[in-house]
């Protein structure tokens, strides 16, 4: 943060000044009012001590607005970049004879079905309903390369304002104009739709509470102080009421939460509310998909073993032979395995013909102009090709060793045009574990966090890849139900439960989960029962998201615990002052020896409005979260910011005090 941010929002700050908006604040509130009485007096009975008592308790209420103005800045500037990418797109509408119908595309309604071309720009939110298409998103994620949207499956959803870059897709709309994903966004970035979170409510409650029993015994303390016989001004009471109240956390608490939200989109998470980000900080179970979360989701060729005897290149090129034309992602991780190893990049021979893969013969692979057959595929799909009964035994105990790790056995063979066919070997096809996944998972387990991995997979092969990730559970063969009592039971044992998802059949468990984040690239169902997308696809980022709501709760925390330690320090410089004519026993707790009552009461002022700006970046910023303990993070919060706030008042309300008496020596 930087000075000419925080000029910039001055003006913002004081048309915050409205009381329509201060009253929420009931801590800022209460200063206002006390600054307003304090003019008056000014007005009344201009000397410079009253003055600069007036003109700095604006500046603290105008202080505490800047604290907010500045937060809110920053999503302001991201939600100007939005608009700037929201385009008024002319929607191709498809009718129901099939015909093209050009209109506004603030005229689409939910159900309609619009026609997308490369270069055009999607009209709306919905879900591809035909077709697929390169699009490039980069407008709301802020990432160059395109993705695929394509219909049917986890990644039909896209976003209005996106652009085609290729092919042709039909898109249902199934968000009206108005209320898109963008629109959205830009509403929450801005902060207009932020709503105060179940936690600020309960501590603006107490530090209203706190006010009130200030204010009663501040004036309770007026006519005890005319019965000693040390009369107090008014002017001195509202400066002593409004450095005893927690104004440094009333000031900053609306930023803090403003700021832990923008963090979050700093990252390309967009939290629905707040109380998603301070569940995240809570969180005790994580659960995770493994296909796209874990593991990259497609099964992919890791190994090749040869049979005992055979020459492992034979197996190697075969196989790649057999997977040139196979579109799946298998064949395709075939073919790279095997040029990664050392095999020639030759296409497909001349007059080869392509056997695809079919759910009756089990297998796919070519057959070559010689009359040469090659096939892969599952083990007795191949021996019943062969016309054969069993495998070679270094074949079969490859099938057996590969299928009880969790993989997938892809036996190749060969027919030549005369005699018996061969088995070659088997490839090894398995759900790769994404790189670095296991440190990951272990950085959340020291913050307390269990990560359980939910997969249709059978329980053999999840517990292979549970233990290969390094995850805590696994939930095998799990379907939306299972997913469902799983969460349940864990909230029922009174753990907070996170978890990602994609899907439609996501979509329940997304909204029974404390924390649910649903992937941008997934379903409309999956984002509309989620608290959080994320715009880069990434599960992963769950661990981000901890981290910031873990960030959120110690800053609240923090500043709390500063604020409140600040005023007891206060209490030292302002109380003397104001009771050691009458009480001269008072004296020996002016230990700061202060140069006088009014430079003493000035300078606690002063004070109590120059922390509010000077914590300002780190309400912004957030309190660095370390992994630690609960009990080492209390230690660490009371030294660091408890003892902080009960020093800092100290030092610098006996600097200013210097500054005060040198400048204007006699007049104080």
């Amino acid at each position: 943060m930087t000075l000419s941010q925080l000029v910039s929002q001055v003006p913002t700050a004081l048309l915050k000044l409205d009381p329509r908006h201060m009253w929420r604040n009931p801590v800022m509130f209460v200063v206002l009012i006390g600054s307003v009485l304090t003019t008056v007096l000014a007005f009344a009975d201009p000397d410079g001590f009253t003055v600069a008592i007036a003109v700095w308790l604006w500046l603290t209420v105008i202080f505490g607005n800047l604290a907010e103005a500045v937060a809110e800045g920053r999503g302001k500037a991201q939600a100007a970049s939005l608009r700037a990418a929201r385009k008024d797109a002319v929607a191709r509408r498809l009718e129901r004879d099939g015909s093209e119908t050009e209109i506004p595309g603030t005229d689409l309604q939910v159900g309609d079905r619009v026609v997308v071309e490369a270069g055009e720009v999607i009209p709306g939110d919905g879900d591809v309903v035909e077709g697929i298409a390169s699009v490039d998103e980069s407008a709301i994620t802020g990432e160059s390369a395109p993705v695929i949207r394509e219909a049917g499956g986890d990644r039909s959803a896209v976003t209005g304002g996106t652009t085609v870059l290729s092919d042709r897709i039909v898109v249902a709309i199934t968000a009206a104009p108005g209320s898109t994903f963008l629109d959205t966004m830009i509403a929450l970035v801005e902060g207009t739709s932020r709503r105060k979170t179940p936690n600020e409510n309960a501590l603006t409650i107490l530090l209203s509470s706190l006010t009130i029993v200030f204010l009663l015994a501040v004036a309770t303390l007026a006519p005890m102080a005319d019965y000693a016989g040390a009369p107090q001004q008014t002017l001195v009471l509202v400066a002593l009421l409004v450095c005893l109240i927690p104004t440094t956390i009333g000031a900053l608490l609306s930023a803090i939460g403003i700021a832990g939200m923008d963090r979050l989109v700093r990252v390309n998470v967009l939290a629905m509310s707040g109380r998603a980000v301070e569940a995240a900080g809570d969180v005790g179970t994580l659960l995770l998909d493994k296909t796209g979360t874990i593991t990259y989701g497609n099964r992919r060729a890791t190994a090749f073993v040869a049979q005992a005897g055979l020459d492992r290149e034979v197996l190697r090129d075969t196989a790649r032979l057999s997977s040139l034309a196979d579109p799946t992602p298998e064949g395709r991780s075939i073919v790279e395995l095997a040029l990664a190893e050392g095999a020639g990049d030759l296409p497909l021979p001349v007059g080869a013909t392509i056997v695809e893969f079919s759910a009756s013969t089990r297998m796919s692979g070519v057959d070559l102009a010689d009359g040469t057959h090659v096939r892969k595929g599952a083990a007795s799909a191949v021996l019943a090709w062969l016309d054969d009964t069993a495998l070679p035994p270094s074949v079969e105990s490859a099938v057996e060793r590969i299928s009880a790790d969790g993989g997938t056995p892809l036996v190749v063979a060969v027919r030549p045009p005369h005699g018996a066919g061969q088995v070659l070997g088997v490839v090894h096809l398995k759900d790769v574990v994404k790189p670095g996944m296991a440190d990951r998972f272990a950085e959340l387990r020291r913050m307390g966090i269990r990560t359980v991995m939910v997969t249709g997979d059978n329980a053999i092969t999840g517990k292979a890849i549970a233990a290969e990730a390094g995850v805590d559970d696994v939930l095998a063969e799990a379907t939306p139900e299972d997913k469902m009592a799983y969460i349940r039971k864990e909230q029922a044992g009174g753990r907070l439960v996170a978890m990602t998802g994609d899907g439609t059949n996501d979509a329940p468990a997304l909204a029974a989960a404390d924390v649910g984040v649903a992937m941008s690239s997934g379903t409309s169902a999956a984002k509309e029962a989620g608290n959080m997308v994320d715009l880069d696809s990434d599960p992963t980022k769950l661990i981000d998201i901890v981290e910031i709501g873990k960030q959120l709760l110690i800053t609240r925390g923090a500043l709390t615990t500063f604020s409140v330690a600040n005023d007891v320090a206060k209490y030292f410089a302002i109380i003397p002052a104001m009771f050691v004519a009458a009480y001269p026993g008072l004296e020996s707790l002016d230990i700061m020896r202060l140069h006088s009552p009014e430079s003493a009461i000035l300078s606690a002022v002063v004070f109590n409005a120059l922390v509010i700006v000077a914590l300002i970046p780190l309400a912004l910023k957030g309190v660095k979260y370390r992994v630690t303990s609960a009990s080492g993070l209390l230690r660490r919060n009371l030294l660091v910011y408890g003892l902080g706030g009960l020093i800092a008042p100290f030092v610098g309300i006996k600097a200013l005090d210097l500054l005060f008496s040198s400048l204007f020596g006699s007049a104080l």
